[in-house]
C-alpha cells in the first residue's frame, strides 16, 4: 500500500465524518423550524379562541 492510497483512505473517511455531521446539524435545524412553525400555529390557534371567548362574555 503506498502513501497515496493511505492518504485517499483518511480522506473518504474524513468526508464521511464531515457529511455525517452536517446531516446532524441540518436535520437538527430543519427539527427546530418545523417545531417553530407548530408552536406558531398553536399560538394563533389559543390567541383567537382567547380573544373569541372574551369577547362573547362583554
Amino acid at each position: 500500500m503506498n502513501k497515496g492510497t493511505i492518504w485517499t483512505i483518511l480522506g473518504v473517511i474524513l468526508a464521511v465524518i464531515i457529511a455525517f455531521w452536517i446531516v446532524n446539524v441540518l436535520f437538527s435545524l430543519l427539527f427546530w423550524l418545523f417545531k417553530l412553525a407548530v408552536v406558531a400555529v398553536v399560538a394563533l390557534i389559543v390567541f383567537f379562541a382567547l380573544r373569541a371567548a372574551f369577547r362573547s362574555r362583554a
